[in-house]
């Protein structure tokens, strides 16, 4: 089946998100309850393997955005989808341990790839505007968790065959949607261009990189709140149901506030408008240190959520306007590596600031980390010749 479509849709980019989003996030909260309740695995070895998860999907974030600049974009969009959805229905006759954790790295390496190639096509919309295309995506992206998260409770009651079957439909549909809707004419672009081209090609690299920094402490710190924060919680005699009802209010305010958030950041410049959402993040986490009761919990991921509403949306699109045509998929490679890389050493880091210090440290230091890494990002950002939107 060839298409012979020169640009990809903006509902294609949309579904196609919310998809691997959904898919993804039916993943990550059964492997410690499925590993420790049903095969009789201790903790340390689920979240090894998430670890070792993680790691597959930087590799795949790196080779899938190489592949998207130097072979073919389609062709890599098609063969990271299958690599997941062949681990998905391998799971489903083989979900014992060690197959189990095997499988899930093979999911982990086509989902990075595939969040690296689904962005790096986002780019090529030219109906809309970077800002706008990546703000959808976001949109998309929490309405894919907010699904994958609520039905992999219910689904799970039913056995872990049908909760893997019904991930794997999800990248059947991906599947779909990459065959009719992606342009398989889209081609890998080459060249390094005149010297003044090089010279701004080195400034936007050396922006690219402090943002890199400042997206690993963002995500890092955001996987405090997966981790850490329900045990925290639980220790202050709240339940973990409504712990969890924290995420509902998360999801549920992204998605019925982010079109208003986008309609009032499309006034400001991308840079301005990122530099506030991660400051307003960060404070959110200093805030915890005088957290004791629910009502102040609730309070304080209302302000995340504003903050992440703001900032997260328009980072792959600053990360975008920072890219040539020929590191499209390289610069957005290097974006999805940082999350990544946050969310994978985040939960350890959390553990051992945990055992050597308390929560209130904890807090603390990812509060000094992201505001640092901020600075640099707004140092390096005046020192550069680079313009955003």
């Amino acid at each position: 089946m060839q298409n012979k479509k020169t640009e990809i849709s903006l509902p294609a980019v949309f579904l196609s998100t919310l998809l691997l989003n959904a898919g993804a996030s039916f993943m990550w909260p059964l492997v410690t309850v499925y590993m420790h309740n049903y095969l009789g695995k201790t903790l340390t070895l689920a979240g090894t393997t998430l670890l070792v998860m993680s790691l597959f999907m930087i590799l795949g974030n790196y080779i899938g955005g190489y592949l998207f600049d130097h072979w073919s974009p389609y062709k890599t969009a098609i063969i990271s989808c299958l690599i997941s959805m062949a681990g998905m229905i391998l799971l489903i006759l083989f979900h014992s341990w060690p197959m189990f954790g095997i499988l899930l790295a093979v999911v982990g390496f086509g989902d990075g790839a595939s969040m690296t190639v689904g962005n790096s096509f986002a780019a090529s919309v030219k109906s809309k505007t970077t800002r706008y295309v990546f703000n959808a995506l976001y949109i998309g992206m929490n309405l894919g968790v907010v699904v994958g998260t609520l039905l992999v409770g219910y689904l799970l009651d039913f056995g872990i065959t049908i909760v893997l079957s019904v991930t794997t439909l999800c990248y059947i549909g991906l599947l779909v949607i990459i065959l009719i809707e992606f342009p398989a004419t889209l081609k890998a672009r080459k060249g390094k261009g005149s010297k003044k081209e090089v010279v701004k090609r080195s400034n936007k690299l050396g922006l690219m990189i402090p943002i890199c920094v400042m997206v690993f402490s963002v995500y890092l710190s955001y996987t405090l709140w997966e981790s850490v924060l329900s045990v925290h919680m639980t220790n202050l005699n709240i339940s973990f149901e409504k712990y969890s009802l924290l995420w509902t209010l998360n999801g549920l305010m992204i998605v019925v506030l982010q079109p208003i958030a986008n309609r009032i950041g499309a006034n400001y410049k991308l840079s301005s408008q990122i530099i506030l959402g991660v400051t307003i993040f960060a404070s959110s986490f200093f805030l915890l240190v005088f957290a004791d009761r629910y009502p102040i919990f609730i309070a304080i991921m209302a302000i995340l959520t504003i903050g992440e509403m703001i900032g997260f949306p328009g980072i792959p699109a600053w990360v975008d306007s920072l890219s040539d045509e020929s590191q499209k998929g390289k610069f957005q490679g290097w974006f999805n590596m940082a999350i990544s890389v946050g969310r994978a050493i985040g939960p350890l880091f959390g553990g051992v600031m945990i055992d050597v210090f308390n929560y209130q440290i904890l807090f603390i230091s990812v509060t000094v980390i992201m505001l640092a890494a901020l600075g640099v990002v707004l140092l390096r950002r005046r020192q550069s010749s680079v313009r955003d939107e």
